[in-house]
């Protein structure tokens, strides 16, 4: 068959520097991404295409350049949860964990993070907050208590929970397709130090805000009188889903052992659930039912950001400018992991607060990948993977363009009336995730170093 292809060398249009172009190529496709003038996904895409034009790729180290992988396991299990949450589960799930706390508000705010927490490690923290928050909105307002607390306790459980796995933040999905760490890999390094942070997290949101958030007798009963089973709409469809979100996670589980990556777990399980929901009906019935699913529960914006980022990052790769700045990064640490691990996690912290981690990551993985032979091959890497999903997952919560699943939730609460302004944000934000990191420094330092 064919051999490896060559790489890719730019031949940038009328002689100009392939470093220069591509670095002015990303920058200005970052800048616009964070002003959110234009759709990221369309941005991205131009970013790409303006790579190849100029000649700094050609088409196929462009192709070459996209984690089919990553694109893979998050199409699939957006698929998986837009089935899935039709039979009303996750709507069960919140209401039930109200009524653990006798419609306590300080007790609903505890118990809502956790639940944000768990469901983002294994669901992704986009679709979490969107399925978890407008049971928060009709909970409050039962309740007739302020959403605000509850709903920025939601982001940081959010993005806290999706550290703790391969599936649950895409920064995650990114460093484990690019390196090749099991679902196993992430949860026995990171869930530890994880479930720590979220502790601290929920004490001092309980501190800030629940010790001060009160209900009145007669609105606590009315919560208590919701049945959350009648929140189940199809109990057919509520086994098949569950059995299918079981079987994936498993095979997440013991990937290595099945020789299968995170990808093709996640389609499998996809075209499975798909298969299983329109057994039976009609073929009109069947299209007008996959057109749906496909329409509205992959979020195609994201994909196709995904697509043009990993094109733009390719580029900038291909023109030397990574293995430029790597080195750079090793001779300013002295070549010492400690001095480089700690820099890479509050770098990576810092900077995932003021632009969006995604871009941020696909950008440093090759970065790093370049660091290996200074530090005596890939496999000495692990400590920099396991700093910079913490300090880019966690950094995410110091504001609100930090991550997706912060937009996301500012969106809907501003949808209903309850808005998440960025300065009063962030000045509550910023000091908890420095906390954060904190926490994470001790651990790196203890487990790894």
């Amino acid at each position: 068959m064919h051999g490896s292809p060559e790489p890719w060398v730019p031949h940038v249009i009328f002689g100009l520097d392939a470093a220069l172009v591509s670095t002015l190529i990303l920058v200005v496709t970052y800048s616009v991404i964070m002003s959110e003038r234009l759709n990221r996904a369309v941005v991205a895409l131009v970013g790409a295409g303006a790579m190849i034009l100029v000649g700094v790729l050609n088409q196929e180290a462009a192709v070459r350049g996209v984690d089919f992988n990553t694109i893979a396991l998050l199409t699939g299990m957006m698929i998986i949860v837009a089935i899935t949450r039709k039979c009303g589960v996750f709507q069960y799930v919140a209401i039930w964990s109200a009524k653990q706390v006798n419609a306590s508000p300080a007790g609903i705010l505890c118990m809502l993070q956790i639940v944000t927490a768990v469901l983002s490690a294994f669901l992704d923290n986009v679709t979490t907050v969107l399925l978890i928050v407008p049971v928060t909105l009709a909970i409050t307002r039962e309740l007739k208590i302020d959403p605000y607390p509850v709903l920025v306790a939601e982001i940081f459980a959010s993005n806290i929970g999706g550290t703790a796995t391969l599936v649950g933040d895409p920064p995650n999905i990114l460093i484990g397709s690019a390196v090749g760490l099991s679902f196993n890999d992430f949860v026995i390094n990171l869930a530890p130090v994880i479930i720590v942070v979220q502790i601290v997290q929920c004490a001092i949101f309980h501190v800030l805000y629940g010790r001060r958030m009160h209900a009145a007798e007669a609105d606590r009963a009315r919560v208590m009188s919701f049945n959350e089973r009648e929140a189940i709409t199809d109990v057919r469809l509520l086994k098949q889903s569950l059995a299918v979100l079981a079987g994936v996670i498993l095979a997440f589980v013991f990937s290595r052992f099945l020789h299968l990556e995170a990808g093709t777990i996640g389609m499998f399980g996809a075209a499975v659930l798909i298969m299983v929901d329109v057994l039976g009906k009609p073929p009109e019935e069947q299209t007008n039912e996959i057109n749906k699913i496909f329409g509205e529960g992959v979020e195609w914006i994201t994909i196709f950001f995904f697509v043009g980022l990993f094109m733009v990052v390719a580029g900038v790769e291909a023109a030397g400018v990574l293995k430029w700045l790597a080195e750079h990064l090793i001779a300013a640490t002295g070549g010492d992991m400690m001095t480089t691990a700690l820099a890479i996690l509050w770098a990576s912290a810092i900077l995932s607060a003021i632009v969006d981690n995604i871009p941020f990551v696909a950008t440093m993985i090759p970065l790093i990948k370049n660091m290996a032979p200074a530090f005596g091959g890939p496999e000495n890497l692990m400590p920099l993977w396991w700093s910079l999903s913490l300090g880019a997952c966690l950094g995410g919560n110091g504001t609100l363009i930090g991550a997706s699943a912060n937009l996301t939730v500012a969106g809907l609460a501003e949808r209903a009336g309850h808005p998440i302004r960025f300065v009063p944000y962030m000045k509550i934000a910023f000091p908890m995730m420095l906390v954060s990191i904190a926490i994470c420094t001790v651990y790196v330092y203890w487990r790894y170093l």
